[in-house]
């Protein structure tokens, strides 16, 4: 077995900007594993906000010993974005080793498309507006906000596309005290949820609050082990394959979720369509859908995922799975 890890750059087609910051390219780490003359590939985005960097992931995926399986990995990485790519590009190796599908080898039914969210960038509100009204075709706009300001720009996202459904991420960003202001706000213009509204670690105010809207853990859910913090504060999660460590994780994460009752969003970091296509699988049935990333480049990798009305459809062999 041989394993390589490689940075690649996406340019983004406009810059992409959230409570913490703005940038202007995707930067991910692309997996790939080669054993008995096949390959299989992952790809994941190292993020900041958990303390990774391109360097600090391909360091840990040049630090694994050889040969390592799916059982193994899971004790040999943490959970994150490192052992996300490898998860990935062995399931991958496998399906082409079998010759047979990763929704087979997992179990799973036969995947279709799902409706994927589209991502307003946090700007004015005269942009949100603009923004909004270039996308009202789309049934699903996710709009990120961040603090002041944000009833004036929800405000002007609802003008801009008055019959899309609405759902929000707040990034962090908010305090208890706005959150209490926003929420009927949000109720009137019809806005489906909240996503992650305070910082993780400091969100215990949610359980003292009137959820009138579901509110869902982003930043606050990473694997199985979060759920435990998360009962009476949140309604929903959101599973992302760089915050599980992969898709194995991530399986086993929306089965225990919905076992105990949470609904279950997919989400992703911008990445390209490789990092969408394992993650694909999760999506069947989610409540909600946010597999967008390829849509926000300014050119995806060959064998992208197609999008199209029916939504965002699952990977061809030659990219994935």
């Amino acid at each position: 077995m041989i394993i390589s890890a490689k940075r690649e750059v996406f340019p983004l087609a406009k810059v992409f900007t959230i409570s913490r910051g703005s940038r202007t390219e995707a930067v991910v780490v692309r997996v790939e594993i080669e054993q008995d003359g096949y390959k299989g590939q992952g790809e994941c985005v190292p993020y900041a906000r958990y303390d990774e960097t391109v360097e600090s992931v391909i360091g840990q995926i040049e630090s694994l010993e050889l040969p390592v399986t799916r059982e193994a990995l899971q004790h040999a990485l943490p959970a994150g974005a490192a052992r996300n790519a490898v998860d990935c590009a062995l399931w991958d190796l496998e399906a082409k080793m079998k010759n047979t599908a990763v929704w087979q080898l997992a179990g799973l039914d036969v995947p279709g498309p799902e409706i994927t969210a589209y991502t307003l960038s946090l700007d004015t509100p005269d942009n949100m507006q603009d923004q909004a009204a270039e996308n009202a075709h789309r049934p699903l706009l996710k709009v990120k906000l961040g603090g002041k300001g944000d009833i004036a720009r929800i405000e002007a996202v609802r003008r801009g596309a008055p019959d899309s459904r609405i759902i929000i991420d707040a990034n962090e960003g908010w305090t208890p005290e706005i959150y209490a202001e926003m929420a009927p706000v949000l109720v009137r213009l019809g806005v489906e949820m909240v996503e992650q509204p305070l910082p993780a670690g400091d969100d215990d105010a949610l359980l003292h609050m009137d959820r009138v809207l579901p509110v869902c853990a982003d930043e606050s859910c990473h694997e199985r082990s979060s759920l435990s913090g998360l009962k009476g504060k949140y309604d929903m999660i959101n599973i992302k394959l760089d915050k599980t460590g992969g898709l194995t994780e991530a399986l086993a994460l929306r089965k225990q979720a919905a076992d105990e009752g949470y609904q279950v969003m997919v989400g992703c970091m911008v990445g390209s369509s490789l990092a969408m296509a394992p993650a694909m699988l999760v999506a069947q049935g989610a409540a909600v859908v946010d597999l967008d990333g390829p849509l926000l480049l300014a050119e995806d990798r060959e064998y992208g995922l197609l999008y199209d009305e029916k939504g965002a459809h699952p990977p061809v062999s030659d990219l994935w799975g």
